[in-house]
């Protein structure tokens, strides 16, 4: 059930505690992918959950800009502070609480909001206004593919969900100026902070090996582990 699609009184009627809030980011990912990968991603993930879960599901609207300063020299990257997610998240969470949709799983799509979004839902859950937990993808990933970053993963979920989005002949840009790690180590530390500072396309990783087939396969496990997630706290 979207819940920007419903009637109030829909709202009102649904007879369920469970809800998901894709939160994901605006941001690069390379000159071959949509800023909007990642709040794309987590909202797909969300609505397949609920389609497949055995009770009805509440979806919230995608909260599309998060943690992403790191990203700040590519343009059209947005951000926010992590106090500003927490507090912007919470405020949602307990909105969606005071209309007795009190489990709810946060289905993050962006690893820079994982702290945030976990310090969060821990508080919540802690004050007793609901049962929140967050969900980011890519600790539950079953692929061969690397991650990385405008990656063969990302790409790969980006060509399930809209391929008219991805500029394929725009690989070889995004593998030639990308990286091969996320920073610049040092006896162990990383030592920059932003992503120019070690990439030149945005890119960590070539995109080449991606393919629709294996984005509809992470798509649906994500959303197997949303359900997962969901049931652990139902």
């Amino acid at each position: 059930m979207r819940l920007d699609e419903h009637s109030w009184t829909d709202a009102r009627d649904a007879d369920t505690r469970l809800a998901l809030v894709p939160v994901g980011s605006t941001e690069q990912h390379g000159p071959h992918a949509p800023l909007g990968t990642d709040y794309m991603t987590a909202e797909a993930m969300a609505e397949r959950a609920a389609d497949r879960h055995d009770e009805r599901v509440v979806v919230a609207p995608p909260i599309p800009v998060g943690v992403a300063e790191e990203h700040r020299a590519f343009d059209g990257t947005l951000w926010v502070t992590e106090d500003t997610l927490r507090a912007y998240v919470g405020d949602v969470l307990r909105s969606l609480a005071g209309h007795g949709f009190d489990r709810v799983v946060v289905v993050n799509g962006h690893g820079g909001n994982a702290d945030a979004l976990r310090e969060v839902c821990a508080r919540v859950t802690r004050d007793g206004d609901c049962r929140a937990v967050a969900y980011t993808w890519f600790d539950d990933l079953d692929t061969e593919l690397p991650l990385g970053h405008g990656g063969p993963v990302e790409t790969s979920a980006m060509l399930a969900l809209r391929p008219g989005l991805v500029r394929e002949e725009r690989y070889p840009e995004a593998a030639e100026g990308g990286a091969s790690s996320f920073g610049r180590y040092v006896a162990g530390t990383n030592v920059a902070y932003d992503f120019d500072e070690f990439t030149e396309s945005g890119n960590v990783g070539d995109p080449t090996p991606a393919s629709a087939e294996e984005g509809e396969r992470l798509l649906d496990g994500a959303a197997e582990g949303v359900c997962a997630v969901l049931e652990a706290i139902r």
